[in-house]
C-alpha cells in the first residue's frame, strides 16, 4: 500500500509542478519535524502528499475542532493527532513518554498554528523536542520554486530564545523569514 501511495503522491506532485528533495543525511527515527510556511490549506496538502511519498509514518498535532466525521476517519488514517489547545495541559510529557517508548516516532507540525499572518510561533515543538531529547528538523515549503526542502536540524539546548534564532537563521538562509516578534514573549514560556 505505501509504494501505491507514494506513486499517488509522485504523480501529484508531478502534475502540481512540484519537485521534492529526498530524505537528507541528517535524518533520524525519531524527531520533531517542523515546516514553514502554513499560509493555505494546500500547503496542508502539500506536506501530507510528501509524507505519502516518501514513505514517512509521520503523526501530525491537528486542532481537536478538525476531528468530526468524516474527516476524522481521514485523520486519523494520516496519523492526525488531536490537539485541543485551550486543555493542552500535560500534552507535553505525553508525546515525550511517546517517543521514549517506541523505536521510531516523527512528529511533524507547523509552528505558526495557523494560515493568518503571525508575529509570535507557538513553542510547543521546541519544548516536546527538548522534554523527549530528540532533534528539530526543519523543513521548506519553497513556493516560489514549487520545491519541498529539507533545510537543516538543531538539537535542542537549555535557551529556547537561542534555539529560535538557529532556526530562523537557518530558514534565512533559504530565503524564508520567520517572524518571531519580540523575544522577551518567549522568556515567559516554560
Amino acid at each position: 500500500m505505501g509504494s501505491f501511495l507514494s506513486f499517488c503522491g509522485k504523480s501529484l506532485y508531478y502534475f502540481m509542478g512540484w519537485t521534492y528533495d529526498n530524505l537528507p543525511d541528517y535524518w533520524t527515527k525519531k524527531s520533531v519535524v517542523i515546516g514553514f510556511p502554513h499560509t493555505s490549506n494546500m500547503d496542508t496538502v502539500r506536506a501530507l502528499t510528501y509524507m505519502q511519498i516518501g514513505q514517512l509514518n509521520a503523526k501530525l498535532l491537528v486542532k481537536s475542532d478538525w476531528f468530526f466525521w468524516p474527516m476524522s476517519v481521514l485523520l486519523n488514517t494520516l496519523g492526525a493527532i488531536p490537539i485541543n489547545r485551550n486543555t493542552a495541559q500535560g500534552f507535553v510529557g505525553e508525546i515525550a513518554k511517546e517517543f521514549r517508548n517506541r523505536d521510531e516516532f516523527i512528529l511533524a507540525l507547523v509552528p505558526e498554528g495557523t494560515r493568518k499572518k503571525t508575529t509570535r510561533i507557538r513553542t510547543g515543538f521546541w519544548n516536546i523536542a527538548q522534554a523527549a531529547n530528540v532533534p528539530i528538523i526543519c523543513w521548506f515549503l519553497d513556493n516560489p520554486c514549487k520545491q519541498t526542502r529539507w533545510i537543516g536540524k538543531i538539537m535542542p539546548g537549555d535557551s529556547l530564545e537561542a534555539d529560535l534564532l538557529k532556526i530562523q537563521a537557518l530558514y534565512q538562509s533559504h530565503g524564508y523569514t520567520i517572524s518571531l516578534g519580540d523575544m522577551a514573549q518567549y522568556s515567559k514560556i516554560k
